[in-house]
């Protein structure tokens, strides 16, 4: 097996997979494309360098409604993650029961809610190093 990259295409040609393989490709090791290739699945891209060979990139920065529209996803996933603690809580109340939560957890827990609810007006958004922090007590009640 002969493995071939070409320049042009930013592609990995494998003689015996592929019936057609185009000019200019440049031989390459199937060893060290399976390790390039590895290192695509953590989000870089594989282009051709000055000298033909292949380089892995980082991919291009996403478009700010791209990055808004992904952090509106994780912050509606959270609110929902979160609404059956609030449900169990209230229900609670209402039947008389001892609730799981205690005052001051609710009370965090409403706080974080509603710190979601205003983060896409926040001069931080769509960053993810700014995104709302649950309280540390949250993920074991979810």
């Amino acid at each position: 097996m002969t493995v071939f990259f070409c320049p042009t295409t930013a592609f990995f040609y494998d003689d015996e997979i592929c019936s057609f393989i185009p000019e200019g490709v440049i031989e390459y090791s199937a060893e060290e494309r399976d390790a390039l290739l590895a290192l695509v699945s953590h989000g870089r891209r594989v282009v051709a360098g000055a000298d033909g060979y292949p380089v892995l990139i980082d991919p291009p920065p996403l478009a700010p409604e791209e990055a808004a529209a992904i952090e509106r996803v994780w912050r509606d996933a959270k609110l929902a993650a979160t609404d059956g603690v609030v449900t169990r809580h209230r229900d609670e109340l209402e039947g008389g029961a001892t609730t799981t939560l205690t005052p001051e957890q609710y009370s965090a827990l409403q706080q974080y809610r509603q710190a979601l609810r205003n983060w896409p007006e926040s001069g931080e958004f769509p960053l993810i190093d700014h995104r709302p922090l649950a309280p540390p007590w949250l993920a074991e009640n979810l």
